[in-house]
Order: structure tokens, then sequence, then C-alpha cells
């Protein structure tokens, strides 16, 4: 067989699509880098795809949080495609899904997406990874790739392992990172894989009769096992997280062994749920099964830092933090399905959210390499937290940030967490894109919004007009019943106290507005808004009916402003430089082609998606000069 070989040459190759990698490939793009996205596979979104169909969850866990109080919900890139998905997915279609986050890396003119296309190997030289070779077998291809910088969302650390970069896989020792969660001894046992299912009711009987090699099951083998619970996402419609077996073994080199016993299981339960079990499920039949296992865990890349218990559980605060995590510390046994006598989890609630480091993101044995998703720099006890995907998610957007940034300015990854003006900047940048990182406010002197005096139609006491101006963009407060519970919030010394959004009266209606004005005229290039879309809330694609019942799904949430217009006040006169309808996103950024002179703006609202009041987290105006994503 003939294998064409193209050469090919960008600033940033990130090999992975899932969460992390998407994130990190449009972020890096956005911020003017040069960016070749490689997947093995024929779809974007990983477990997240229509292939797995996992829901993505993240540092809000699985409870809903409090309204004006605890919002922890992912801001950024996660949050753009979530609010995409509720109100252009109402229907809840995995493929939809896919196609969703294709269209985000298509729309990016910097990006470049290559499907089914898989990073095989890598040249090094010098301890820098010089190009990478991507082979596309369906059509006969092989690529060598030249690159400034690499980044591994693979999640196996397939990059990383291709380059010789050390990594860990298996359960460390207490005493190696003094993790009280740890076994006594290390071993090379992971969590497990899944794969998934989906079932529909019908108006009569659908028999279900085994193949013959399904496994058997029976209650007492299922006795820590729920399934059929309406109003969960343990219901029969979808299933189960907790079918899940390969921790025992090498859950790469033995992927295609465990593909065929989940197989085997997944058929073994449906047909106890179906035949045996006191469950009503007569009318229920199968719809949909994966054939590619949902993998939690294999190779942790080791980076300049190892994420560790004490650094989750003491909320430890980092200088180069660039995302933030919450989701509890959750182990499964490797075993599996056939752990009978053991729960299919053990979650270890953490008392706040936490930092992740850039310094976890970037390789130790190579300048250039850096990761981001389940493989980073985490001891197995970490990795238990930071697996989940929105936080894969947040990661990726902040290393993919942290590349641009290399990029522009001209530095290897591994020299920025000991840069305190670089690890500014693009924590800054971070911020700028809506990221959500705890004790770090606006402080970009670009910024032209706090120098302005602020005023509104009206205002609540719990929310003045003066917030949207104040540098925070959620409330991160931490409740003060049980921490051991969801939700969790900020450490109180890491996060202020307050709503941190202007909030009208609804007892006078809309249209509301809110203005800014300054003593001396300025010109005005760009217009940014961070608006309310209830992140307290539970909010994500999921198959399970119960779990999205949760939700205010297949439509905008109601706390976003829907309707509203820009004014200026230009020679006495208020001119309207831009409308908006329709919008339901979180995070919107007006560029003006002709920059506006005005000494005063104004915000006209007229309609939210819901509520009787309006509210808005920030204001952002940027001189037309303003290109360079990071401060000069």
């Amino acid at each position: 067989m003939k294998i064409d070989l193209s050469p090919l040459q960008t600033d940033i190759l990130v090999a992975g699509g899932g969460p992390a990698g998407i994130s990190c490939a449009l972020a890096a793009a956005r911020c003017g880098a040069k960016v070749t996205l490689c997947q093995d596979r024929p779809v974007l979104g990983g477990n997240a795809s229509s292939e797995v169909r996992m829901h993505i969850v993240g540092a809000n866990g699985m409870s809903e949080g409090i309204p004006l109080q605890c919002e922890a919900r992912e801001g950024g890139i996660v949050e753009e495609i979530r609010l995409n998905q509720c109100v252009r997915n109402p229907q809840r279609s995995a493929s939809m899904m896919d196609l969703g986050l294709y269209d985000l890396c298509r729309q990016e003119p910097n990006l470049t997406l290559m499907l089914n296309t898989m990073v095989t190997s890598a040249d090094v030289k010098d301890g820098r990874i010089q190009k990478v070779v991507a082979e596309r077998l369906s059509t006969n291809d092989r690529f060598e790739i030249a690159a400034n910088i690499f980044v591994d969302c693979t999640g196996d650390g397939t990059l990383g392992f291709a380059a010789g970069a050390n990594y860990s896989m298996g359960r460390e020792a207490q005493a190696e990172y003094s993790e009280s969660l740890a076994l006594e001894t290390a071993d090379r046992k992971t969590l497990g894989s899944t794969l998934l299912f989906q079932a529909r009711q019908h108006p009569g009987p659908m028999p279900f009769s085994p193949p013959s090699w399904a496994r058997k099951f029976s209650a007492e083998s299922l006795k820590h096992r729920p399934f059929g619970q309406p109003g969960s996402d343990l219901n029969l419609e979808y299933g189960f997280w907790w079918l899940e077996w390969g921790g025992e073994l090498d859950t790469i080199k033995d992927n295609e062994v465990i593909r065929d016993e989940l197989l085997a299981a997944l058929m073994g339960v449906w047909d106890f749920i179906k035949n045996h079990s006191d469950v009503d499920a007569e009318n229920w039949a199968l719809e949909w099964c994966g054939f590619l296992p949902g993998k939690r865990e294999s190779r942790r890349l080791h980076g300049l830092h190892m994420l560790s218990e004490q650094d989750l559980m003491q909320s430890r605060a980092f200088p180069d933090s660039i995302a933030t995590g919450g989701w509890p510390i959750d182990t499964h046994p490797p075993g599996g399905i056939d752990a009978i006598d053991e729960p299919p989890c053990t979650q270890s609630p953490l008392p706040y959210l936490f930092d992740i480091p850039l310094s976890s993101c970037l390789s130790k044995d190579f300048e250039n390499l850096m990761y981001a998703g389940r493989n980073l720099s985490a001891t197995h006890i970490a990795f238990a937290s930071t697996r989940v995907m929105a936080t894969c998610s947040a990661v990726g957007q902040g290393v993919g940030t942290a590349a641009a940034y290399a990029i522009q300015k001209e530095k290897d990854p591994q020299s920025l967490p000991s840069d305190a003006d670089a690890t500014f900047r693009i924590r800054q940048q971070l911020l700028r894109d809506d990221a959500m990182l705890l004790g770090c406010q606006n402080e970009d002197p670009r910024d032209l919004a706090p120098k302005a005096t602020v005023t509104a139609s009206s205002e609540q006491p719990e929310g003045p007009a003066t917030a949207v101006i104040d540098g925070w963009t959620r409330s991160l407060r931490s409740p003060s019943v049980d921490r051991s519970k969801s939700p969790i919030g900020a450490p109180p010394d890491r996060f202020p106290e307050a709503t941190h959004r202007w909030m009208s009266d609804p007892a006078l209606g809309l249209p509301a507005w809110i203005a800014l004005s300054w003593n001396e005229p300025i010109t005005i290039g760009i217009i940014a808004l961070v608006f309310d879309t209830g992140m307290h809330r539970l909010l994500t694609l999921s198959m399970a009916d119960g779990y999205t019942g949760r939700m205010l799904w297949g439509r905008p949430q109601p706390e976003t402003i829907r309707d509203y217009a820009i004014e200026a006040n230009v020679e006495g006169q208020w001119i309207t430089i831009h409308s908006e309808q329709s919008n339901y996103q979180r995070k919107q950024v007006h560029p003006f082609k002709n920059p506006i002179e005005t000494s005063s703006i104004r915000f006209q609202i007229f309609n939210t998606n819901g509520i009787d009041h309006a509210r808005l987290f920030e204001i952002r105006v940027y001189p037309p000069d303003v290109c360079d994503p990071f401060l000069p």
C-alpha cells in the first residue's frame, strides 16, 4: 500500500480532540497562534462524543449550587459549548454534539482540524520535540508536522509516550506523596473503562434474548450497583456509569479485550434487568450501545509539579494557576463490576475548589511539550478529581492560552511558571476569556471601564451598578453548611463575598439601563460583556432523563439578557452603535470597525430570557489599538 508523505508546519500541534484538546486548540487559535488539531477518531468530543456519550461534569459536582452565592460551573469555552448545546440541541442528540464541536473548530480561521489522524511517533533532539508523524490510514496519508510547541491532550499520553516522556500508570503508595487516601503499597491498577447504552420504552412488550457470549448477573452480584431509578442518571433510558471493567489490565494495550468483556457485561446486565429483575422493563428495548470504551485512566505524564491530594484538600494557591477544579476525589475499584462486594465508587469530598497550576501541564523532560486533560501531571488520587471533562476543558483552555503566549513572546513553555510577569499576563487573558480562577480579578490596564463613573436606571442592594467594574464575574461564596457535600465554593480569603453583578430593580420592570461615563472623551474599539447564565445550576448535555430534568434544558437560561442595545453619546445625542437580539451566551465581544469617540456609553436592556430584571456581571471597554490578546 502506497502511503503519501506530506510535510506540514504549524505554531502549535495539539494531539487529541476531546474536551481538553478542543478547548486548548480553540484558545490558542483565538489568541492568534496557528494551530493544528489531530484527532484519531472521526468525531470530536472524546468521552462526550456520540461514540461514548458520557455527560460533561466538573467543578460544580453533581449538585446544584446556590443562586447568587455559589456558582462553580466553569466559564470560558466549556460554558460556550454547554450553552450552545442547551439552545441548539434541545432534542439532546449525541450526534448534534459532535456537529457542534466540529462547527466551533471549523469556524476558527487559525485552526486546522485533522480528523481520523493519529500521532504515532516523535522526532526529538536536544530536549525538544522537532516534529511528529501523524497517520491517516483512511486516506493512505502520513504527515510530518513540525511545530514550535506540542500539546498532548490524548488522554493516553500518546504523544508524550512517543517522545519518551516519563509517566506513571497505576496507584502510588501513601508514603510517596504523603496521601492519606492512597494505598499502603503501590500497584499498576487503574480505574476501569465503561460502555454506556441507551434504551427506549415502547407501547408493547419488547423481548430480549442475550447472545451466547453474554455474562450472567444476579441480584447478589449487582447489590451495590443501582438501576431503574427514575429521576437520576440510573434509570433504564441511559446506563450505567458503573458498568465498568478493565482496571486490573493495561487500559491501553488490552483495550480490545476490555471492549469485548464490557460488551458481554452490558448484554448480561440488560438480560438481568429485562428478564430476571424486579424492575418492570417488559416494554423497554436497547436503542444503542457503545463499542468504544469510555476510558477513565491510563498514563499520567510527569510535569514540573505533580499535583497531589494535599494540593486539593488544602486548596493550595498556585501563582501559575490556569484552571479550577472541584469534583470530589472519585476512585473506583479496579475490578469494576466484578468487585461485587465493593461500592462502584468512593467519593472523598473536597472542602473548597482548588487550583490547577500550569506547572502540572509542562513536561519535565522536554522544553516544548505541554499537557492538558486526564494525562496531566497528577498522582492517582489527585487525578481522580481532575479527570472529569469540564475540568479537562478548563485546563485545556489554560494550556492553549499559555501556549499562544509562548509563541507570541518566543518563549519556551517550561520557562513560564517561574516568570511572574508571564503568568500574570496569561491569567489576565484567561479572565478576559471568562475562565474561572480563584483569587484572580481583572487588572488589565488597557480596560477603560474601571476608570468610568457607573450609573443605572435602578439597582438592588445586593446588585449595585458598580459591580460591573469590580473585576469579578461570579459569586463563589463557600456555603456555611457542611462542606463535606456539594456545593463547594472558594476559600473565604480567595474570593470576596458579593454577588459581583448589577441587578436592576424588578419593581421598575424593563427596559432598564446602565451607563459608563468618563471625564474626558475616549476612543472605543471593543466592548466586552459578561452576562448571568445561572451558573449555580447543573447544565450539560446528558442522555439521562432524570439528570436532565434537574436542568433548564432546551432553552436559554432565564437570568441571561436577551435583547439589548449599546448607545454612545456623540455631540450630546445618544446614538445606537450596536443592537443584539436573542442572546443566550454568557460572553459577548463587540468590536467596532469604525472606532467610537465618546465620553459616555449606555446599555439599554429590553428583555431577558425569563427573569423580571436585568443582570450583568462585567463591562470591559478597550481602545481600538488593543489587538494583541495579551498585555503589552
